[in-house]
């Protein structure tokens, strides 16, 4: 069973219908090439399938998570966190908080002074596959089983 979801923009914001700005603005992702993490609901999947033509996502691995906390984990001011801030939060470690939100028991955007999304680059070596179309049609977008080599390229 899914715990986690980890959810990345693709798509920008020119051109994007009201409906699903509003939804992605719900979901944290309000630019381009952001990643957010949310824990498994029965409305998470009905909101990603909503938005499945704008964004990508994949069942989320403890391994990955730690990875985008240490990498791209940010507090206000855009600084990165310490392991005092952790402490602040309860966690002694980025593996214990990866853990925590790979299995669902803690929200990014319940965390206080941690940003609720993580700023990616575009893809070192660029897209293998289309960007406007769906994975079972070539594409990269909706459930994604290779997101995770993918999102590894943008940190």
């Amino acid at each position: 069973m899914v715990n986690a979801y980890l959810v990345v923009r693709i798509k920008g914001q020119a051109d994007c219908p009201y409906w699903a700005t509003t939804t992605m603005t719900l979901l944290k992702l309000d630019k381009k090439y952001r990643a957010t993490i949310l824990p498994a609901k029965d409305n998470t999947l009905g909101m990603l399938n909503k938005v499945k033509h704008y964004v990508t996502w994949i069942p989320l691995e403890t391994s990955l998570a730690i990875e985008l906390i240490d990498k791209k984990a940010r507090k206000d001011g855009y600084k990165k966190i310490t392991l005092a801030d952790l402490k602040e939060l309860g966690f002694d470690s980025t593996e214990a908080l990866g853990s925590a939100l790979a299995e669902g028991k803690a929200t990014l955007s319940k965390l206080k002074p941690l940003k609720p999304w993580f700023a990616l680059a575009p893809p070192r070596y660029g897209f293998k596959r289309s960007t406007k179309k769906l994975y079972g049609q070539k594409g990269i977008l909706g459930l994604n089983k290779d997101l995770g080599t993918l999102v590894r390229n943008m940190m």
